[in-house]
């Protein structure tokens, strides 16, 4: 029996989200019973098979003014072919967005991506994480620094190259949100 797949698809503009994408695989490959896949939007158009036989799909997209990159938006709108079947009902799904500004509209970006998951009758995975960063004692290093709930988030000051930003917290989020998604992989794949 082959691993179950979770795949990561994500648009990123400038190269910030892709860094974000990397540590959410890097997460994935934690797991030694699962596969993790890495697929932009620009090359969607041959890996659709990969999507349809994953155990998971993880959506992520940068915030443009206010919602999801048009990169990801031309993505959302490609797989309605597979919303008309359901073909992606009952897999996991989870999210990732990332944006230059410290809360900006991470929030409506994640939940485009929740609502692109529902309307394929997927289920959706959240980061499972209290939000750091809000104590005296807390500090911009802790895991969930942005308080993200329904997934990861990042911030990437729009002067810093992909080098540099996200920062490593955001990363490590990020990495949280992948293992955590290819955990439950293993146990809904076991289940069903």
């Amino acid at each position: 029996m082959s691993k179950p797949v979770v795949a990561i698809v994500y648009h990123s503009g400038y190269g910030h989200t892709k860094v974000q994408a990397e540590a959410v695989l890097a997460g994935i490959k934690e797991v030694d019973a699962v596969e993790g896949v890495l697929i932009s939007v620009d090359e969607v158009d041959s890996k659709w098979d990969v999507l349809d036989g994953a155990a998971a799909i993880i959506f992520g997209s940068p915030i443009y003014m206010g919602n999801v990159s048009a990169g990801f938006q031309g993505f959302a709108e490609k797989s309605s072919k597979r919303w008309m079947s359901l073909a992606w009902k009952d897999k996991l799904a989870a999210g990732f967005v990332n944006s230059g500004s410290q809360s900006g509209d991470k929030l409506q970006g994640l939940n485009a991506l929740i609502t692109l998951s529902q309307q394929h009758g997927m289920i959706w995975v959240g980061l499972g994480l209290h939000p750091g960063n809000n104590a005296s004692t807390a500090s911009v290093n802790d895991l969930n620094r942005l308080g993200g709930f329904g997934g990861a988030f990042a911030q990437s000051n729009v002067d810093q190259g992909a080098d540099v930003v996200p920062p490593e917290a955001d990363r490590k989020t990020a990495a949280h949100l992948g293992k955590r998604v290819a955990e439950a992989a293993v146990r809904w794949t076991k289940g069903a």
